[in-house]
């Protein structure tokens, strides 16, 4: 895998520093933010490779954050992170991510392999479909 600029917004301070020591250690630039207002500030002025969500966050939810960047980056690859929440399973957040457009979709917890195997999904281009 390219080294990549990836960005990393999940409300969880121990999620943020785990997979920044996690990415940075594979040569990766990370940047954490702590909630969905954060990132969307961020995209104007700032291109990213990968997008890493948590869908479940305060101040804006993934899911809008999904929305945004597909608005103002559409080339931008995005895996979307969800162990859920007091009212949704992590299983129908990471659908709904996936229906709003993140190219992959990994369960918390996860293990460092589970998530640079979502981080390879996500960055896999769409193979062209012949009519």
């Amino acid at each position: 895998m390219n080294r990549l600029s990836i960005l990393v917004a999940d409300d969880e301070e121990a999620i943020c520093a785990l997979l920044k020591a996690w990415l940075e250690a594979e040569g990766h630039t990370i940047l954490c933010v702590g909630n969905a207002q954060e990132s969307a500030k961020l995209l104007t002025r700032v291109k990213f490779d990968l997008v890493i969500t948590d869908v479940l966050m305060p101040d804006g939810d993934g899911l809008q954050l999904i929305r945004e960047l597909k608005a103002a980056q559409p080339g931008v690859r995005i895996l979307a992170i969800s162990g859920g929440g007091r009212y949704m399973e992590g299983g129908d957040c990471l659908k709904m991510a996936r229906g709003l457009g993140a190219n992959a979709a990994v369960m918390k917890p996860f293990t460092r392999h589970q998530l640079l195997a979502g981080m390879e999904l996500a960055l896999t281009p769409v193979a062209s479909v012949q009519a």
